[in-house]
């Protein structure tokens, strides 16, 4: 199992969990906010918890958070269940 992996999937899983929270929040704020621009929701509510770009933001939007992260997520298992049937080879 190669380190790189583990660790790229756990990078993967952390952004996409960053993701969601950031998405949350967008939708917080149009919910309370329904007629505000994107770009002013972005610079008052959500850059001063998260400094991210507007480009940035539109990527999260368009991200597709729950079927990747549950991709990422069947990946980690997989690996998991990999590691440990070779724990229990050389046990």
């Amino acid at each position: 199992m190669s380190v790189t992996l583990n660790r790229s999937l756990g990078v993967q899983r952390n952004k996409l969990l960053r993701y969601k929270l950031i998405k949350e929040l967008y939708q917080k704020s149009v919910q309370e906010h329904p007629y505000t621009p994107t770009t002013k929701i972005l610079e008052i509510y959500i850059a001063p918890i998260y400094p991210i770009s507007r480009t940035t933001l539109y990527e999260i939007l368009c991200t597709s958070i729950t079927t990747e992260l549950k991709e990422v997520e069947a990946a980690i298992e997989k690996q998991n269940q990999l590691k440990a049937r070779q724990t229990q080879l050389f046990s």
